[in-house]
């Protein structure tokens, strides 16, 4: 997956090959012009992906949807396996169920990755629309999980190309943001004015 993002991003082979048809991957409406030749960090483009599998009525596991943007429910699926382990308490154990508490750990782990080098005490943050949007329990849950800060947009500042957290003891640099938004909301010059 992260070859074909490459592709479509640096020089876009797979377009030119016919592999997938121009028109779907250019017309479709998460795609964005604006990140065409845009390095990322460590050329990571997808850190997190939310896969829902369903089962057919001859049992074969399907993928229903795969959520490379800002894949949601994991907190849900924790919450979830916390109360059953308490209901029943032997139940994963006898089914040899994997655990999904380190969750988490292993996402600020990921998250941490994409620090530059050269930081001692790297800040890492949760970018969420705010209490008004549906996965807000989720952004808090996360947030909490990790031990990082949860801000908005407004508690943002660029300043010399670089990201600042407004604290009450002022700006503080951030190394790394977890987004919880949707494209169009990230920057009002380049995407919705209203973001």
């Amino acid at each position: 997956l992260n070859l074909f993002l490459d592709d479509i991003y640096h020089g876009q082979r797979v377009l030119k090959d016919n592999i997938v048809p121009a028109a779907l991957v250019l017309g479709a409406k998460h795609f964005r012009r604006e990140f065409m030749n845009f390095s990322v960090p460590r050329g990571i483009y997808v850190h997190i992906c939310g896969t829902d599998l369903i089962r057919d009525d001859r049992g074969n596991y399907l993928v229903l949807e795969d959520n490379l943007r800002c894949p949601s429910g994991s907190s849900y699926m924790i919450e979830n396996r916390s109360a059953m382990r308490r209901a029943f308490p032997n139940l994963f154990q006898s089914y040899g169920v994997r655990p999904v508490e380190g969750y988490a750990d292993d996402l600020l782990k990921a998250l941490l990755h994409l620090v530059p080098t050269n930081r001692d005490k790297p800040s890492v943050v949760l970018l969420t629309p705010g209490v008004f949007n549906s996965a807000y329990f989720e952004h808090c849950f996360l947030a909490r999980q990790m031990g990082i800060p949860i801000v908005e947009g407004r508690d943002l500042v660029v300043r010399d190309a670089r990201v600042f957290m407004r604290t009450t003891a002022g700006l503080v640099p951030v190394d790394v943001i977890y987004r919880r938004i949707d494209d169009d909301f990230l920057d009002p010059l380049a995407f919705r004015p209203d973001s």
